[in-house]
């Protein structure tokens, strides 16, 4: 059985290039960078397969191409989150009903 490591990996958006590493850790910096994040209300997201990819990236570093997709889709859940949409967004509103 694989055993897991605590690693922690910080990425930065800037919604003009591609995600970077901005921080990495194991153990006790891994756990300093959890709280640091916690402390600035940044979201937190656990995926081992995701942080062992990005661990073998260097500090500053931007996202491989191949893991836009999936990053892509973690910052666009936490823009929800916290309430961020595009300018261009419109909610989805059922079409109304034919009145008789």
């Amino acid at each position: 059985m694989k055993q897991e490591t605590d690693i922690a990996i910080a990425l930065e958006y800037d919604g003009a290039h591609a995600p970077r590493v901005t921080a990495k850790g194991a153990g006790e910096l891994a756990r300093r960078i959890r709280e640091v994040a916690r402390q600035h209300d940044i979201p937190l997201h656990h995926d081992d397969q995701l942080v062992e990819i990005l661990a073998q990236l260097e500090l500053g570093e931007e996202i491989p191409e191949t893991l836009y997709q999936v990053v892509a889709e973690i910052i666009a859940f936490i823009y929800v989150l916290k309430g961020k949409f595009p300018e261009s967004y419109a909610p989805y509103a059922p079409p109304e009903e034919p009145q008789p």
